[in-house]
């Protein structure tokens, strides 16, 4: 028998990956978002998950296998992010039908279960790198782990299985994505090669010439759909990377080499990208417009402020994937391939020269 899926947040870069492979593994899909955008095979309900009573009329008759929960919103406090975030995760858990069968709940949240949340992002007393499964919270409030704490308690009421999956930044093709480094990264070279301005990295020097790793948005699509499939990966906790370490000296180069520009060097000085970018909203849309381009709103492809935390960090940040590959997952992705399959995809989609 087909299996059926409900993927929320199936318009963000992960849902997206996610509800592709499901489509194609032959999956019925129901792509949930507040408001849906037209994917193939993919059929779209239109739920906003802050309300509780049309998050259950939305999801009225849908009895899935498998639910993958791969959105947030972004607040302004982290007191504010876990009131928001776990009563979205509540309203759907909640609004969800009683399962008939077996069901698996998989949801994605990242390392800033290891590194804290934005108002404490990488401060403080933190584990060792590379970050574990079993290294446990930190003793500080975080969302992530407000929504763990709401799929842990559905499932004791309504008796599914469960997963936790947390990636590294992760690649992918969205527009209007409040987390989204490669786009973030695309748009910046782009305004840089048009300028000439020097392509100048962001971040600290821990960065530039540290060990880090990164997660594709269908490396993490592959590692939910195995989760969900594989008994033994059940009522687990996985981090979730492509398998490669790379050096930001290293990688940047690469990304610069793609635009046909030259990489800046780097003298160890943090120049934010939201600082870099802040007043180029007016040049993109002239370039938009010039060139024919489907996005206008520099807001809605960038998000300066989340690159320049990831890239901005004091410390090293490797991620060890031994659990997942003891238990029998073996995919591998390399980031330069991520990166550069994503440009050509948002120039495939006119996004960027």
């Amino acid at each position: 028998m087909t299996k059926t899926a409900l993927v929320v947040g199936a318009s963000g870069i992960v849902g997206s990956a996610t509800a592709a492979l499901l489509v194609e593994q032959g999956w019925t899909v129901h792509g949930l978002a507040r408001r849906p955008t037209g994917q193939d095979g993919v059929q779209p309900v239109a739920a906003d998950l802050q309300d509780a009573a049309a998050t259950a009329a939305a999801l009225r008759g849908i009895d899935p296998d498998a639910v993958f929960i791969t959105t947030w919103l972004r607040q302004d406090s982290e007191a504010e992010n876990i009131r928001v975030n776990a009563a979205m995760v509540r309203n759907l858990l909640d609004g969800l039908p009683t399962p008939t069968g077996p069901r698996h709940v998989a949801l994605v949240t990242g390392l800033k279960h290891y590194l804290g949340p934005f108002e404490a992002y990488g401060k403080g007393t933190l584990p060792q790198t590379p970050f574990r499964e079993e290294q446990g919270r930190l003793d500080v409030e975080n969302f992530y782990y407000a929504q763990e704490d709401e799929v842990f308690a559905a499932a004791t009421r309504d008796g599914f299985t469960w997963s936790v999956h947390r990636p590294h930044t992760v690649i992918g093709l969205a527009v209007g994505n409040a987390m989204n480094m490669g786009t973030t990264l695309a748009v910046y070279a782009t305004l840089c090669r048009e300028t000439g301005r020097p392509f100048t990295f962001p971040g600290s020097a821990a960065q530039w010439s540290g060990l880090t790793d990164m997660t594709d948005a269908g490396q993490l699509a592959r590692h939910l759909l195995w989760a969900a499939e594989t008994p033994a990966a059940h009522d687990q906790a996985f981090n979730v990377v492509n398998g490669d370490v790379f050096r930001w000296q290293w990688m940047w180069r690469r990304v610069a080499d793609w635009f046909g520009i030259e990489a800046a060097p780097f003298d160890g000085t943090i120049r934010p990208l939201e600082q870099q970018m802040a007043d180029d909203a007016g040049l993109w849309r002239e370039i938009a417009e010039r060139e024919g381009l489907g996005e206008p709103d520099l807001n809605r492809l960038a998000s300066p402020w989340h690159t320049d935390a990831d890239l901005g960090r004091p410390i090293e940040v490797v991620t060890d994937m031994s659990k997942s590959r003891r238990l029998g997952f073996t995919a591998y992705q390399p980031t330069d391939d991520a990166f550069f399959a994503l440009f050509e995809r948002l120039r495939a989609n006119r996004l960027i020269l």
